[in-house]
């Protein structure tokens, strides 16, 4: 006699072998046609292998410091955050600090922005009190796009600021 649990396991056994025996003897163009790489043409690969853009490992490395840098400080301050003994002027002032970390990092990440969609150039940008440092993926040390991009750096903050531009390869 079947039971329950048999005649699951038959059902869901003969529509797997029925669907495998389908998949099998379906025409290969139909499989292929719906891929994507198959209606590429050679041109078309060719093209978008041209236009992939890979940054620099000089900005890089000087993102993957500055982020580790910002963690160590936010951990830090973290841990005075989640301590019992520290007092509630210190625990103020690290709460201040993050807040402080996290409005520089989006400013940087604005002004990094603005400088891709603007010049279309791979960058860097440091902010430490009054001053900003961007580092620019560039061979050429072009004097009037340095002065472009210090322009378009000064427009993000009301007072000024003083803005070095960096060229690295």
């Amino acid at each position: 006699m079947i039971n329950k649990k048999n005649l699951w396991f038959l059902t869901l056994f003969s529509l797997i072998l029925v669907l495998s025996v389908y998949y099998i003897t379906m025409p290969s163009e139909l499989l292929l046609t719906n891929s994507n790489n198959y209606l590429k043409t050679e041109e078309d690969k060719q093209e978008e292998i041209k236009t992939t853009v890979k940054e620099s490992s000089v900005i890089t490395a000087l993102k993957i410091a500055n982020e580790e840098e910002m963690q160590e400080e936010l951990d830090a301050l973290k841990l005075v955050l989640s301590d019992n003994k520290s007092s509630a002027n210190e625990k103020n002032e690290a709460f201040d600090k993050m807040k402080n970390i996290n409005q520089l990092k989006t400013e940087e990440e604005a002004i990094v922005k603005k400088i891709k969609e603007k010049y279309e150039l791979d960058s860097f940008v440091k902010i430490e009190g009054n001053s900003v440092k961007v580092v620019i993926n560039l061979e050429k040390h072009d004097k009037e796009l340095a002065n472009n991009i210090m322009r378009t750096v000064q427009e993000n903050f009301d007072s000024a600021v003083y803005v070095s531009v960096e060229f690295k390869q």
